[in-house]
């Protein structure tokens, strides 16, 4: 695979002269040699592996957990909002540690996060414990989650599709592996569900390992390029007014993105909050409802090397959305009315679905010019986004728990993918923030 050039950009997010703080950490990034580019690569690859686990791993183990720590239905839809509320939370908080910190140190230390909250949950004796170090891996999948596309803009400007299907492919085989071989690991380690979570931790050392390298290599790049006579750089260009002045609250483009973003959020934490639950209420056995779940996450494995690239060589994603929605209401009528005896087609109808994540992360790069759209746009729409997914999965098992059923939940789900066909449309039109569209 061929790698693109270093974009020389301002790095995302960085201010203008005379609105710089003070004290500002120098950029992390240095001349993009090849062996630097290859090394963001796997990291980008690494870190992706490790921004769904810590929410899929739990799915299928969700009924042994909320029997020994004692959680109710409602509390147990609660630990299914939360990665929403921390990806909202945390991850507006992502373009102000980009500036201060670079964006290659903020994924690391996002990364460490991650880890150490597996980590700690694994050993929870409550559930107030175990929502605490969930959300401290979650704080980090959060900033990780935001920064991902605005890595991909800086140094792969011309190779959005692709890199963002790269690692589009690395969550999803993350999601999909955690929930396929979290109940036979568990099983094997003495029916313990504490073990068979947090083994997930180990590869979140490795992610933590590699960005760190990536940040070190980044440094000596940048210190072998400077002469060694070199006088201090002049201050930055001003940024251009058209991202110097960008206002997204007021761009429709920007509000469109986010309502997609929500909405298609919202189908991915139902489906890897209750999907293995809906075909274990089916009568499918534990491992089985684990294995389907994991058709249904892991299908966009290998149409991630397709749909992404497919959406950046399309004037207007609205029509590719559409198709990906259908696909999702044609699985949940599925799963209303035969979720037994059609269950593998339904969870592949889901998984297409589910592609929709991927598009999103590659409009987000479409839809801005600028290293600095970029980080604004992904923050925006991602915080907001995961502010409206917020109250779905928490619907879903309250009424479940009130109806004792799934067909009140599964009409909620498709009422939402409709809305999700709309949002799609107008935000995938051929439109900039910067142009105060």
């Amino acid at each position: 695979m061929s790698l693109a050039k270093h974009d020389r950009t301002p790095g995302p997010g960085a201010p203008a002269p005379e609105t710089a703080p003070a004290r500002t950490a120098p950029a992390t990034t240095g001349p993009a040699t090849p062996a630097l580019l290859w090394l963001i690569t796997a990291g980008l690859v690494l870190a992706a592996l490790n921004l769904r686990p810590a929410i899929s791993a739990l799915a299928p183990l969700l009924e042994e957990v909320r029997a020994d720590l004692g959680m109710s239905g409602t509390v147990a839809g609660l630990l299914t909002s939360v990665p929403a509320l921390c990806f909202a939370v945390f991850g507006v908080t992502a373009p102000a540690l980009s500036r201060r910190y670079g964006p290659v140190a903020v994924v690391a230390a996002g990364m460490a996060a991650v880890t150490t909250g597996l980590a700690l949950r694994s050993l929870a004796g409550g559930t107030g414990v175990f929502l605490a170090s969930s959300a401290l891996a979650l704080a980090g999948i959060a900033v990780a989650n935001v920064l991902m596309p605005v890595i991909v803009k800086r140094y792969f400007p011309d190779r959005i599709g692709s890199m963002t299907g790269l690692y589009s492919m690395a969550l999803s085989l993350g999601a999909a592996g955690a929930g396929a071989v979290t109940v036979p690991l568990a099983s094997a380690l003495g029916d313990s569900w504490r073990l068979g979570i947090g083994l997930w931790a180990v590869p979140g050392a490795l992610a933590v390992t590699a960005w760190l390298a990536v940040l070190l290599r980044s440094r000596a790049t940048r210190t072998a390029a400077a002469p060694a006579d070199a006088t201090p750089a002049a201050p930055a260009a001003p940024a251009a007014p058209d991202t110097a002045r960008l206002t997204l609250r007021r761009s429709p483009t920007a509000w469109a993105l986010a309502c997609f973003f929500g909405l298609q959020a919202t189908a991915a934490y139902i489906i890897m909050g209750w999907l293995p639950q809906i075909y274990r209420d089916a009568g499918i056995s534990a491992g089985t409802a684990g294995v389907l779940f994991a058709v249904a996450m892991g299908l966009s494995v290998p149409l991630s090397f397709v749909v992404p690239p497919l959406a950046t060589r399309m004037r207007t994603q609205g029509p590719l959305l559409t198709v990906l929605a259908l696909s999702g209401l044609a699985g949940y009528t599925g799963l209303w009315l035969a979720p037994h005896g059609g269950a593998w087609a339904w969870a592949v109808l889901l998984g297409i679905a589910n592609c929709a994540f991927p598009v999103a992360l590659a409009m987000i790069g479409l839809r801005a010019r600028s290293s600095h759209g970029v980080v604004r746009l992904s923050a925006f729409a991602q915080s907001t986004g995961y502010l409206i997914s917020l109250p779905g999965p928490l619907v879903v098992g309250v009424l479940n728990e009130a109806t004792g059923d799934w067909h009140l939940p599964l009409a909620f789900m498709a009422a939402l993918m409709v809305l999700q066909i709309v949002a799609g449309t107008l935000a995938g039109r051929d439109r900039h923030i910067e142009d105060g569209a």
